[in-house]
């Protein structure tokens, strides 16, 4: 009867006062097949405050041990106290009356009975098996014991701990001298954190052995035995839709909890640390290409000259149409006006853009016709009759492009004041973007702002056009 209780239902019967969202519910699935066997290697990274410790360090080892009470457990966190309150938390769901009901045969030592059996704060025995609870800070030992199922939670305290190189190149030397080590070949690993830092111990592994993104439950099937299963909890959805997480494009993934909206003032304070602890995208500020070095503007200067706009509709289904309305001054200044940044299908864009081109006063568009740009531009032609639509083809290197002409954007592009709130995804994208050109997942706001100061600064680098007619 035990073996067929799911986790959701040992949750539950645990903790009754368990809110538990649809995020939740895959989440503990997951977890499930984790504690199954049917995943050996299990990255998982989600928010602050959304349920993270409660399912993977708490609840989880109690319904391991109730599965099996003859596997051996250790939990790890970046403090040997953080990890012992981890432990008594898991001793004291094992010596409840609803987990005696649930899992009869896993017993541990109450008061002083039996005499011949561990419990401390750092470790409890198994009545009778083979199975235990160990708990360890990080750089800890555990010379002389066996690990069937290493639980790695937040190895590193916060911001600074991470930053630091001291700090994490020390985690990966204990990672790899003790973690390792004390493994063999039926253990299993899970390290559930929230992400601080594109080098930390996730990005070391996935760096370096074989992972594999959790995108739909036939991946908890299909997933290599030395495989790594990641599974990335964004607090505001930016990646596509999956089976794994449905929601649409800016959903909060606890909406009750923790607002769309609370999670943007969030995002404003601090655009790179969002990405790393909310998003799961973690940064580094050396390795930006843009930064927060975007000059801004109040209001446009008198001495405009011209309006123009550039636009790369999207490669794939994953990509961006980029769509940026500007405007010229005498000096060469260059002045951000208007934005579509969206990955809604051509026949929502394509009124979007031209809508744009309309209310903004623009003389001239210019088009990619790469990947049906030349249909989109005679679509938004025949909405935006008074600016004069061209198309061609860009036939130079992104990422030449795009690293070459970095300097001059910055040098001479202005983006209206408050535009982080006003095009969010774009400011994100931008100030994100990294020198590193393949660690970055998208390039159309890049791409764009690169044809804009090609096509502003040099008629050498203005490409052959058509006309709409």
């Amino acid at each position: 009867m035990s073996s067929e209780l799911t986790f959701t239902k040992f949750a539950t019967e645990i903790y009754p006062f368990l809110d538990i969202q649809p995020f939740h519910s895959v989440y503990y699935r997951v977890l499930e097949a984790f504690a199954r066997g049917d995943i050996r290697r299990l990255i998982i990274t989600m928010p602050p405050q959304h349920g993270k410790s409660v399912g993977a360090t708490t609840l989880l080892p109690a319904y391991m041990l109730g599965l099996n009470p003859d596997i051996r457990i250790a939990i790890a966190s970046y403090s040997g106290s953080l990890a012992s309150r981890f432990n008594r938390r898991v001793q004291r769901i094992l010596e409840s009356r609803e987990y005696s009901e649930l899992f009869p045969d896993t017993t541990i030592k109450q008061g002083a009975k039996p005499a011949n059996y561990i419990r401390t704060a750092d470790e409890v025995e198994i009545i009778g098996r083979d199975g235990a609870l160990l708990s360890v800070g990080r750089e800890g030992s555990l010379t002389g014991n066996r690990v069937d199922c290493f639980i790695l939670d937040d190895l590193y305290k916060d911001a600074m701990e991470a930053n630091s190189p001291i700090i994490r190149e020390n985690c990966w030397e204990w990672y790899t001298s003790v973690v390792r080590t004390r493994m063999h070949n039926f253990s299993r690993e899970l390290i559930v954190f929230t992400r601080w830092h594109e080098e930390d111990l996730i990005g070391t592994i996935t760096s370096k052995e074989p992972c594999r993104e959790l995108r739909s439950f036939s991946d908890l099937e299909e997933v290599g035995e030395n495989e790594w299963l990641y599974l990335n909890f964004e607090a505001i959805k930016a990646s596509p839709a999956s089976e794994i997480d449905p929601r649409q494009a800016g959903e909060a993934l606890w909406e009750e909890r923790h607002s769309a909206s609370l999670l943007q003032q969030k995002r404003q304070l601090d655009t790179l640390r969002f990405e790393c602890m909310y998003q799961g995208h973690p940064s580094s500020r050396e390795g930006l290409l843009y930064g927060d070095s975007f000059a801004e503007y109040e209001t446009l200067p008198r001495d405009i000259v011209r309006y123009g706009n550039y636009t790369d509709t999207a490669d794939t289904g994953d990509d961006y149409l980029c769509s940026i309305c500007y405007a010229v001054d005498t000096d060469g200044i260059i002045y951000i006006c208007d934005v579509v940044y969206s990955r809604e299908p051509m026949e929502v864009t394509e009124r979007e853009v031209a809508e744009m081109l309309c209310r903004n006063r623009t003389r001239t568009a210019a088009i990619e016709s790469n990947n049906g740009g030349r249909g989109f531009a005679r679509a938004v032609q025949r909405i935006a009759t008074s600016t004069k639509v061209e198309w061609f083809h860009q036939s130079g290197n992104k990422e030449a492009r795009i690293l070459s002409h970095s300097a001059t954007a910055l040098h001479l592009l202005r983006f209206p004041k408050g535009w982080q709130k006003r095009w969010y995804e774009l400011y994100n994208h931008l100030t994100t973007y990294r020198r590193t050109f393949h660690s970055n997942r998208w390039h159309d706001a890049a791409d764009v702002i690169t044809g804009i100061v090609e096509r502003e600064t040099s008629n050498a680098f203005r490409p052959k056009v058509s006309f709409i007619r």
